[in-house]
């Protein structure tokens, strides 16, 4: 397993959905006994099994952390390795919400050098010989609205919302459209679940950088040349989280989650080499770790 994807998008992406996706219905809980502040912030230490890059069909465990909190009434959250901050205060109580925020993170995607890679793994081994991509620098934005007290009771939360990154570091000069949708529910003043779906819509820079083999890398790695140097659908994920107070209130102390997401790779990047004949369009990842709620 590369080493610089120790905090990988993917392993962060696994944790991070199983705290930022509740936010609204951790927040907005009923405390015991009230608080005066609505600042809290969540902290998730863990582990997540992923693939060994994007279209692998193999996976290892490898540590991550997330974070999610709100200050002063301004929510933030990491989702991977993304960093998304809400410039519009959230009002108190049930009701709709809007988010229009900023977003900044890295991309860590094959950035580990060969031999870092999975040195059992045929595929693993073909994929390193296509060569180290450089760490992509992500900034954009997000706008979405959520709606607590939909189906369940005042604190289940319904939360849409579309996140748009570009590359500024020129590592695949591209753009990533996700558009999100996310149920959260508290069964109780200790547990909560959460379901969510997503998909990424990417520009051409990504396809190529990510996706597409050229010549001279045909021969390095053995893999067929292809070029997925075109704009759409890449994937799209399903996701299931649950989280357990030990303290009993989800608004404070100690606390376990895990999870699970699937994701299936789509069009062009599906039918890629490295996919279709040394990886798979399945992609499974799982997720487990402690949270501490202050």
């Amino acid at each position: 397993m590369p080493a610089t994807r120790i905090f990988s998008t993917v392993a962060a992406a696994a944790l991070g959905a199983m705290l930022s996706a509740p936010a609204a219905a951790q927040t907005q809980a009923p405390p015991d006994p009230p608080t005066t502040s609505g600042d809290r912030v969540t902290i998730a230490v863990g582990a997540a099994s992923l693939p060994d890059y994007e279209g692998a069909d193999s996976n290892s465990w490898t540590p991550g952390a997330a974070v999610i909190g709100e200050v002063a009434g301004h929510s933030f959250f990491t989702r991977g390795t993304q960093l998304y901050v809400d410039l519009l205060p959230d009002a108190p109580g049930p009701g709709v919400h809007v988010e229009l925020g900023v977003i900044a993170g890295a991309r860590l995607e094959r950035t580990g050098k060969p031999d870092d890679y999975d040195r059992n793994d045929m595929g693993s081994q073909m994929v390193a010989r296509l060569g180290k991509v450089d760490t992509a620098i992500e900034v954009g934005g997000f706008v979405g609205v959520s709606k607590q007290g939909v189906i369940t009771s005042e604190f289940d939360t319904l939360t849409a919302r579309v996140a748009f990154v570009h590359d500024v570091a020129d590592a695949y000069g591209s753009y990533v459209i996700t558009p999100q949708i996310n149920y959260a529910t508290p069964l109780s003043r200790g547990t909560l679940v959460s379901f969510g779906a997503s998909a990424d819509y990417v520009g051409k820079g990504y396809g190529r950088t990510y996706f597409s083999v050229t010549p001279a890398q045909s021969l390095a790695s053995g893999l067929r040349v292809y070029d997925a140097s075109d704009n759409g659908f890449k994937r799209f994920n399903l996701s299931a989280f649950a989280i357990q107070s030990l303290s009993g209130n989800l608004l404070r102390g100690l606390g376990v989650g895990a999870g699970v997401v699937y994701g299936r790779l789509l069009g062009r990047y599906k039918d890629s080499p490295i996919v279709r004949d040394v990886g798979a369009a399945d992609q499974w990842m799982f997720a487990a770790g402690l949270t501490y709620t202050f």
